[in-house]
Parts: C-alpha cells; structure tokens; sequence
C-alpha cells in the first residue's frame, strides 16, 4: 500500500434517504458502481468495500469504474491512490455462499488486467486487499492467502496440453499474491485475536496487517457495552502483538450511525475519534453519506481523512473488562430473546435499501440462545427504535451489580458511555412499553421482559440520564412508536412501514 486509507465508504444498507441518483428505493447493480464513483471523487472516501457478502454484486466493477469515469480514475490511480477492498463470503460459516469465494478471487486477477489496459502500467494492483468476515482461526486466513497463490495465480502456470500452459493462452495472472484483512466479529475470536494474528504471520509473514474490528453484530449478540469493550480488547492485544513482532498493525472498525452500532457520525466524528485513537480506518456507511447535509458529510469525511492515529490503544486489566462483559451478556441475551418475537415480527416492515439476501447474525448460530434467530443487525436495530426501546439500554441494569473496580475500568475505558446512553434514551417511549405488556399475547411477549427492560430504564435514570422525548423531533418520534405498535394492533400493517421511515428520517438512519 502506498498509502493507509483513513476513511472506507460502505454498502451497508442504514440509510432512511433514499440518494436521488437511485432508480428506486434499492441501491443495486450499475447504482452500485456509480455509488462507488461519488465515494472517491464527491465524498472524498479513500477505499470502498465491494461487498460480496449476503448479496449479488457487480464482478465488472473495475471495468465500469475505468471506462465510464477516465478523466477521474487517471488522476487518481486504483490500487494506489485511492482502493477497492472485496469483503468475500466467509465459506467455514455461510455455506450457501460457498463458491462465491472462489468467484470474488477471480475478481482480483480480472482487475490487474484492466487497469494495466487502461493505465498502461504493469505495476499497477487495481484490487489486491480481500476481508474475510467471521474470521474465527488462522487458517482461515491462511487458506484464503494459499488458495488465491497457488489455485487464482497458480493456474497460470497448469499444462492443461503437452507444452501448452494456462498462461500461454489466457495471460499471466498477477498480481502474485493477496493481502487478506481478518474481519473478527465474536467475543471468543476477539479476545483470541493475538493467537489469529500470530499464526497468520509464522505462515505468511506479511510486511505489515490491517485488521478489521466489528461493531455492529458483537452488540446485537452480546449487547453495547460488551461491544465497546470488546473492541478495545482486541484492539490493545493487536498492537501490542504488533510491536513484540516488529509487525505495522493498522486497525479498521466497522462504526454505524446509532450509539449501538458506533455512533459514527458527521455531527460525532470527534467524539469516536476519541474513543478510538489508535484506529486507521473507520467505515463510512450508507446513512452517514445519505442522511445529513452533502457540505457536512463532505468535511466531516475530511476530518477522518487528515487526523493522525494514535500508536497506543492499550486499556487495563483485560481480566476486569471480561468480568464485565460477561456479567452484562447474561442480562442482555436473556432480554433479547424475551423481545425476539415482537422484533422478528416488526423487521418484516423495516424498509430495504440494498438488495440483500437472506441472512442471520451469530445470536442465530450460537447453541446458547435455544434457537433463537434474529435479522440483521440493522434491522435489528430498526425494529427495536421503532417499539421505543433503543437497544443500548438492554442490559444497563447489569452496571448496579458491578464492583467499584468493574465501574471505574468501565467508565476509563468506554469514554463516551454516557455520551452515547444519553443520545439514544431519547428515544425511549414509556407508553410503547405500556402498550406492549397490554397486549403482550399479540405480541409474543411476557411480562417480565417488560419488567427487565423497565429496570433498564430505571438505571439510566438512576445514573442521571433523561430517558424520553427532550425535544420536538423526539416527541415526534414518540407519536410514531406508539402509532407503529397501534397499527399492528389494529391490523392497519399498511401503515406500519410509513411509520418506521418516519421515524428512521428523524433519526437520520433506518439501525
């Protein structure tokens, strides 16, 4: 790399606006490709993810990008100026997917090819970074790297006839090898990311490693707080393995716009600077592109672009922060899974801005939760904001039963807690909850779920923090809750989703 990226456009689908270059509501196909375009030259972005995971992506992107926008991508070189970064499927955990990997890979060598076409250059990697999502062992890594060398760049080199190699026909295939980025997304990988890192490197020994950390999934499985401080778990364990091997580290973690999900933001972008010092690359996603003012967007993408990251992220005692996290997981999985029929039956009207295929989050595969499935984590979150209970307040109640030390390393680590429980319990509507154990049985919901997260609110309280409407757009948004769960009462479901973007607009994000 010539360069670290500081910012990286996404395709995650969180927007309530729909951008006015779309056909319709769905961003999909050739919009794709030209959203990738306004991510570099209009947004200033300096990488894009092309997502081929849980849904159909573009293959010809490269191609599209260089012949329709030539004057754009010969001043600013692919692969050297600004990147493209595939996320492949991981094919260990979502098998339907499985030869999709191999597809993506195939990407990468096609994409060598059309930039030394277009740029005339034989040095030029248009595409060689892949993330590999729910990377959980080494040698998931490790076979990703062997299969693109020796099975994608290797072929060229098969006689497949006496004398006549594959590369005698179909061109050399470079570039040689790939750089692969591990997205670590559970608590188990995450505290184990030293072991993932160190066997990685004894095989491949790489000049230099991005890793990428996950937000948005580790807080709907094990809850806000456990995801904060998860990340900065990993984080700490990730740089520290990095100086003992003389190994550059950069991280990249995966922020969305609500508190839940990063809070990542035009109108936050110091605050989660602040949390997180040592990161390289903060994920730039769809609702913060889309859903506030072009000027804002443009500066505040500006301002990732030109900080300059911290070298240390270490946090105290990693012992002390586990306890936590798994004091707080029983609280919040246990009320999760009480709220999981009404969530799964509100996703149903959370409207679709991607062209997504079916897929569930790691609470669906893990054996601890009975069975349990959940929708994505937007989704997820949608759903919840539009019943008014915002899901960073599940499991707060579990901060009355930690220790002075578990409370003061959690105040020290997580710098912005109060910050991000303070913007999302506004969110919180009282009647909704009401309404709900009213008519629980048309809900699937008992009571005592009710009670849970009703101790929830009483400790955000407690802590001094407002839970309700302080302002018009809240009020509003209060109305639409309670006029969301009453559409579903009353059988009026036409309604429901004009009510869920309602609410999404006012909170500038659809989870």
């Amino acid at each position: 790399m010539d360069h670290v990226p500081m910012s990286m456009c996404t395709q995650h689908p969180d927007n309530a606006q729909v951008p006015n270059w779309v056909r319709d509501s769905v961003i999909q196909g050739d919009d794709e490709v030209h959203e990738a375009y306004l991510a570099y030259s209009l947004y200033g972005c300096h990488e894009v993810m092309w997502d081929f995971e849980g849904k159909d992506v573009d293959i010809y992107v490269v191609r599209k990008l260089l012949s329709r926008y030539p004057e754009y991508f010969r001043n600013n070189v692919l692969g050297r100026d600004v990147y493209l970064t595939l996320r492949l499927p991981n094919p260990w955990v979502e098998t339907a997917e499985k030869k999709l990997f191999s597809q993506a890979l195939e990407l990468v060598p096609t994409a060598y090819d059309v930039a030394r076409e277009f740029y005339g250059d034989d040095n030029i990697n248009g595409v060689f970074q892949v993330i590999l999502p729910l990377t959980s062992r080494a040698e998931e890594l490790i076979f990703t790297y062997k299969y693109y060398e020796r099975v994608v760049a290797g072929k060229a080199f098969i006689e497949l006839v006496p004398g006549v190699r594959v590369m005698d026909v179909l061109g050399s295939v470079r570039p040689n090898t790939i750089d692969v980025i591990p997205l670590i997304e559970d608590l188990n990988s995450m505290m184990s990311i030293d072991k993932i890192i160190i066997g990685y490197w004894k095989v491949v020994k790489p000049s230099y490693l991005r890793i990428f950390i996950a937000r948005s999934d580790p807080a709907m499985n094990y809850g806000l707080i456990p995801a904060v401080l998860m990340a900065k778990v990993a984080l700490s364990k990730a740089l520290d393995l990095g100086r003992e091997l003389g190994l550059e580290v950069y991280p990249i973690i995966g922020v969305g716009p609500t508190p839940f999900r990063g809070h990542l933001t035009p109108y936050n972008v110091d605050s989660v600077i602040r949390e997180y010092p040592c990161v390289y690359t903060f994920t730039v996603q769809s609702a913060f592109r889309y859903d506030y003012p072009e000027g804002e967007v443009v500066n505040a993408i500006s301002e990732l672009n030109h900080r300059a990251p911290s070298s240390d992220c270490t946090v105290p005692d990693h012992g002390v922060l586990i306890n936590i996290i798994n004091k707080y997981v029983i609280n919040y999985q246990r009320e999760v899974e009480g709220l999981a029929n009404v969530i799964n039956r509100v996703s149903n009207y959370v409207p679709r801005r991607r062209a997504r295929k079916l897929h569930i989050g790691l609470f669906g595969y893990s054996r601890g939760f009975r069975g349990v499935v959940l929708p994505r984590a937007i989704t997820f979150v949608a759903s919840l904001y539009s019943l008014g209970i915002p899901p960073e307040v599940l499991g707060v109640s579990t901060l009355e039963e930690l220790s002075e030390e578990e409370y003061s390393a959690l105040s020290e680590v997580y710098v912005n807690l109060r910050h991000d429980l303070t913007r999302a319990a506004k969110y919180v509507c009282h009647e909704c909850l009401d309404l709900l154990t009213k008519y629980g049985h048309a809900f699937e919901i008992n009571g005592e779920t009710i009670n849970e997260v009703k101790r929830d609110i009483k400790a955000l309280e407690d802590m001094g923090i407002k839970t309700g409407p302080n302002d018009y757009e809240g009020r509003k948004h209060e109305l639409l809750a309670q006029l969301l769960i009453n559409s579903l009462i009353e059988g009026r479901e036409e309604d429901t989703t004009k009510y869920m973007v309602e609410m999404a607009l006012i909170r500038h994000a659809i989870g």
